[in-house]
């Protein structure tokens, strides 16, 4: 499972092409990190850049591919708001001064940023790759605990 950069908006259409531009997928799972942590001494080590990732799993119904997963580093906005049944009839993607945008509504806007009606991710970098081999119930980025 190779990893495909996402380098330019002529990237971006391929993506959405590749993936049927999101039309009846869904968000199956996502999963966020940084580079802050706390050491065994206690202390904090906080990065002096944008150290937030996200990874977040697609699944569609249709094939070729039925699944894949993006990679966005750097991230500079994450805004998440689950709503109604988690359909999305087709996403946008976008590059507008040096960030790569996803948003789960075709027609989004950067003007619409603040409203909650909307799923939407900006970050420096993306990549993504094939995993129809990951189709299914199963979670790939852990256990969810059942206590």
């Amino acid at each position: 499972m190779n990893w495909t950069l996402v380098e330019d908006k002529q990237n971006l259409e391929e993506l959405s092409k590749t993936f049927g531009f999101f039309h009846d997928s869904c968000i199956k799972e996502l999963y966020m990190w940084t580079g802050s942590y706390v050491n065994e001494n206690l202390s904090m080590n906080v990065p002096s850049e944008f150290s937030t990732n996200v990874r977040i799993l697609f699944q569609r119904q249709y094939r070729n591919p039925s699944a894949i997963e993006l990679v966005f580093e750097g991230v500079t906005q994450f805004h998440i708001t689950p709503q109604g049944d988690g359909i999305i009839l087709g996403a946008k993607l976008m590059l507008h001064d040096g960030l790569f945008y996803w948003a789960d509504d075709s027609s989004w806007e950067l003007e619409q940023a603040a409203s909650n009606k909307y799923n939407w991710i900006a970050a420096k970098s993306i990549k993504w790759r094939e995993v129809s081999s990951w189709i299914g119930e199963e979670n790939r980025y852990g256990v969810i605990a059942t206590d």
